[in-house]
């Protein structure tokens, strides 16, 4: 292994390429028109233009992909995680084009990746399980008469999907239909797969997990466990390792049943297996993802291995360097920061990073993706960068990390720092007792209140230049242009007007100055997917009103009041920001 392509983005994209160069191989990047100047893009030792901006574009083209590494002289692809790090077509087209694929086969892939067949596999390794379909459900008329045999609540999962995307909890029956159709629309725009299946959901359960790394000659190792329960919308927020407080019973249910399952699949690489427990203390499995973790880095500093590494090895033929369980050492958190807007109920808030200032002491570990003046874009994941925090024991990386939390400074959008802050106050999170969290635990039980952000607005002065990078041919090359005129470039390449003419683009809708008392105003900048009602029907404050995407997340706008739902000023696939009318209520 010579060169690695990385068909990836972001922090975990400047994760592989650092990986690389410890390992004296030659890193490839790849980006959208928008990431042209991103720090994965300098990170690796050659960058090559994906030639467009959308997802399904860029780095979910898998013809493009090939393209560059055939262009780069890559001999090994590595996928990071999300995009297409779980699609067994594109490593099965990795293998077919005579390039190294740094993942498992695609037969497991598809497999344990398709969680509808990663049950059943479970099903033969003696996991536990609860109640689910027995296979995808074709309509949401299944998904309900599922729930009337088996009760509520529910949950809608994409079979392909992960990350939270794709994943719907049903509480009422009158929710089925349209969660079942919101389920679909996000796991085709994520993963280009819209089955779906359905289970039982269970209620406050905490979320544990098994990292594994299994190698061709049999080895099969649990690095260690995670507790990921502090979620929002389903996608993590907080994990630590290892998983405290889980009995010696139940530690070895993970792992005897993480071992069973890896060897039932003849998986190899690296992967995660992940388990609910329930209130009552019982196991259950949940899935099987086929890559590395968001979440991996706290693994790393509590095992003392380096999982990209064993990438390598694995992907090298080669066996692990342990063939032995570690015993973790100290205690370790992952506080995630994206561009989120809390006191808005976590809503994407893509913008301009004004300013990045990164803690420091004993402990502290930044895996980051952006730097001060990084774009962070709309149509891609809201994730900026991960905060590791570790100590000798899970109360010294507590009081670690409340430090590097106060140090730590973001500005020009909103993140959820505040969130992080403030979470680490609450004693059911922080008490020497034990964990008194869930995975709904943040829409249910957290009772601090953060207030909503400032807007920003962040303009650049009169006369100011700055440097960008441009390709030619592949090549890239630096040029000096006005700021100004960057940031309307910047604008349209979100599908959004420039500042100073927010009108002009078609089907868009900005800001009113002083909205009427009648306007439906988006919470978040977005593209309209669909209304939930016609114009002219009567609705009542709270119904739901209009589907908004950004960041590859769905979020309902309801209505702020009671009348005639009249004037809707945005169509489906119309761009919008925060705070644009919508529509009237009259």
């Amino acid at each position: 292994m010579r060169k690695v392509l990385i068909a990836n983005r972001g922090e975990i994209a400047v994760r592989v390429a650092r990986a690389c160069d410890d390992a004296g191989i030659a890193s490839v990047a790849v980006y959208a028109d928008i990431d042209a100047d991103a720090m994965h893009v300098g990170a690796a030792d050659e960058a090559y233009s994906l030639d467009g901006n959308s997802p399904a574009d860029t780095y979910l083209n898998i013809g493009k992909l090939l393209a560059v590494a055939a262009q780069s002289g890559a001999d090994a692809v590595h996928p990071g995680y999300g995009f297409l790090s779980e699609n067994a077509d594109f490593a099965q087209a990795v293998l077919d084009a005579g390039l190294e694929w740094i993942g498992p086969s695609p037969e497991s892939i598809r497999q344990l990746g398709n969680k509808i067949t990663a049950r059943e596999l479970a099903v033969r390794a003696g996991a536990p399980l609860v109640a689910g379909s027995d296979g995808p459900v074709s309509s949401a008329a299944e998904a309900r008469a599922f729930a009337e045999e088996h009760g509520l609540p529910l949950a809608i999962k994409a079979a392909f999907g992960g990350g939270g995307r794709g994943l719907k909890v049903v509480r009422e029956l009158a929710e089925v239909e349209e969660a079942f159709d919101s389920a679909v629309r996000e796991a085709v725009a994520a993963f280009g797969r819209g089955e779906c299946f359905v289970e039982q959901y269970l209620d406050r359960p905490r979320h544990v997990e098994a990292q594994i790394i299994a190698d061709v000659h049999g080895n099969v190792v649990v690095v260690g466990t995670r507790d990921c329960s502090l979620q929002r919308r389903h996608q993590k927020l907080v994990e630590e390792a290892p998983a405290p407080f889980l009995s010696d019973t139940q530690r070895q249910k993970i792992y005897e049943g993480s071992k069973a399952i890896i060897r039932e699949a003849g998986y190899y690489g690296a992967g995660t297996v992940e388990f609910l427990v329930s209130a009552d203390g019982a196991v259950a499995f949940l899935e099987v993802n086929t890559r590395l973790q968001v979440e991996h880095p706290i693994t790393e500093e509590t095992a003392g291995i380096d999982l990209v590494q064993e990438q390598f090895r694995i992907a090298a033929g080669l066996p692990l360097s342990i063939t032995e369980d570690p015993t973790p050492r100290g205690h370790s958190f992952e506080f995630r920061i994206n561009a989120e807007d809390v006191g808005r109920g976590f809503l994407p808030s893509p913008g301009t990073v004004a300013s990045f200032e990164s803690p420091t002491g004993p402990g502290i570990r930044l895996d980051t993706g952006v730097r001060s003046g990084s774009f962070v874009a709309p149509q891609f994941d809201s994730l900026l960068a991960k905060l590791i925090v570790t100590g000798a024991d899970r109360q010294q990386a507590l009081r670690r990390a409340r430090r590097a939390l106060a140090e730590i400074n973001i500005t020009g959008l909103p993140t959820v720092l505040p969130f992080h802050r403030a979470v680490l106050e609450s004693d059911d999170f922080t008490s020497v007792a034990g964990l008194n969290i869930h995975t709904r635990w943040i829409e249910t039980d957290f009772a601090d209140h953060i207030p909503v952000d400032p807007e920003y607005n962040v303009e650049a002065p009169d006369g100011e230049r700055r440097t960008i990078t441009i390709d030619v041919d592949g090549k890239r090359l630096a040029v000096g242009l006005p700021a100004d005129l960057l940031d309307g470039w910047a604008r349209s390449g979100q599908g959004l007007p420039a500042a100073s003419d927010v009108t002009g683009l078609p089907g868009s809708v900005t800001n009113a100055d002083s909205p009427a008392e009648s306007a439906l105003v988006s919470s978040m900048a977005g593209t309209v997917v669909k209304w939930l009602v016609e114009p002219g029907a009567d609705v009542t404050a709270g119904d739901p009103l209009v589907v908004l995407e950004a960041m590859k997340m769905e979020t309902q706008v309801p209505a702020h009041r009671s009348g005639t739902l009249s004037e809707v000023l945005s169509a489906p696939g119309g761009v919008v920001t925060a705070g644009a009318v919508l529509a009237h209520i009259e």
